[in-house]
C-alpha cells in the first residue's frame, strides 16, 4: 500500500497544471510555430512564464503563508492562488496579443484565465480537482491542433482520477468532473472565440471530430463514476456498457476515435486493476 501511495505521490506531482503545462505547451508551440520554427522561442517563452513558472511561484508561496501542502488542499485556501492564477494567465493573453504572437496560442491563454476564473468560482462551493481541469485544457488545445496524437496525452486522465482519490485530495466526482468541465469549457471556448474574432487559424480539426474525441476520452470514466456512486459493483454490467459503448464509436466515430477509446478503457481497467480493492472502480471492473 505504501509503494502505491508513492507512486499515486509521483504521479500527482508531475502531473500539477503548472509543471504538466510545461510539456504539453512545449508541444504545443512546436506544433504552431512548425511553418516558421523561428517563431518557436517567443511562443515558448510567454507559455512557459505565464502557465507554469508564475502560476508555480504563486502556489509555492502561498501554501508557504497558509502553512498548507503543496497542492494547497484546503478549499479555503485555493481562492487567492486561483484567482492571481487567472490574472497571470490573462497576462500572458494580452502579452500575447500585443506582441502578435499565433493567435492559436493566444485564445489558448484567454481560455486557461477563463476556466481557472470558473473553477475559482466552483470551488468556493465545491472542491473540484484543478489537476485534472488542468490536464483537460492544454490536451483539449493538442487535439484541435494534432488530433489523434493529441488526444493520446489524456490516457493520464484515468489514472489521474485514481491519484487524486488514493490521496484522499479529492472525492471521484470532484476528480472526474474536473477532467469533464476542462475538456468541455477549452474546446467551445476556443472555437467561440475563432469564430467570433474570425482568427487566422488554420489546420486545425472540426469541432465534431475533436467532440468525438472527448466523448471517448471521459466515457469509460464517467460510466465507472456513475456505478461507483450508484453502487452498481457487477462487472458483467460494465462490461456490457463498454461494449455499447465500442459499437457506438465504431458505427459513429472515425477509427482514431475508436482506438483512443479503447485505449481509455484499457487504461481505466489496467489502473483499477493495480488500485485494488481499496479503490472504488476495483469491484466493478475485477471479473470473479
Amino acid at each position: 500500500m505504501k509503494q502505491k501511495m508513492k507512486v499515486a505521490k509521483t504521479i500527482s506531482t508531475f502531473t500539477n497544471p503548472p509543471i504538466i503545462s510545461i510539456p504539453l505547451f512545449f508541444i504545443i508551440c512546436l506544433i504552431l510555430a512548425k511553418d516558421n520554427i523561428w517563431e518557436f522561442p517567443m511562443l515558448e517563452l510567454v507559455s512557459l512564464v505565464f502557465t507554469s513558472i508564475l502560476p508555480m511561484a504563486i502556489i509555492l508561496y502561498w501554501a508557504k503563508r497558509t502553512g498548507s501542502d503543496k497542492d494547497i488542499s484546503n478549499r479555503e485556501d485555493r481562492f487567492t492562488p486561483l484567482i492571481i492564477g487567472s490574472a497571470s494567465y490573462f497576462i500572458g493573453f494580452l502579452i500575447s496579443m500585443f506582441l502578435g504572437l499565433n493567435q492559436f496560442l493566444t485564445v489558448t491563454l484567454l481560455c486557461y484565465a477563463i476556466n481557472t476564473f470558473i473553477v475559482m468560482l466552483i470551488t468556493r462551493h465545491w472542491k473540484i480537482s484543478v489537476h485534472t481541469t488542468g490536464l483537460a485544457g492544454p490536451v483539449c488545445a493538442l487535439i484541435i491542433l494534432a488530433g489523434p496524437f493529441g488526444a493520446i496525452f489524456a490516457v493520464l486522465y484515468p489514472i489521474l482520477i485514481w491519484s487524486r482519490v488514493t490521496l484522499k485530495k479529492h472525492t471521484m466526482a470532484q476528480a472526474i468532473a474536473g477532467g469533464v468541465q476542462g475538456f468541455i469549457l477549452a474546446s467551445f471556448e476556443l472555437y467561440l472565440f475563432i469564430f467570433l474574432f474570425n482568427l487566422n487559424v488554420v489546420n486545425i480539426y472540426p469541432f465534431a471530430y475533436v467532440c468525438a474525441f472527448i466523448l471517448a476520452i471521459v466515457f469509460t470514466p464517467v460510466v465507472l463514476g456513475i456505478f461507483t456512486y450508484m453502487g452498481i459493483n457487477n462487472p458483467l454490467i460494465f462490461y456490457l456498457t463498454e461494449i455499447i459503448g465500442l459499437c457506438f464509436f465504431m458505427a459513429v466515430t472515425p477509427i482514431d476515435v475508436t482506438l483512443i477509446y479503447v485505449i481509455i478503457s484499457i487504461t481505466s481497467i489496467l489502473i483499477s486493476n493495480y488500485a485494488g480493492e481499496s479503490f472504488a472502480w476495483y469491484n466493478i471492473i475485477k471479473l470473479k
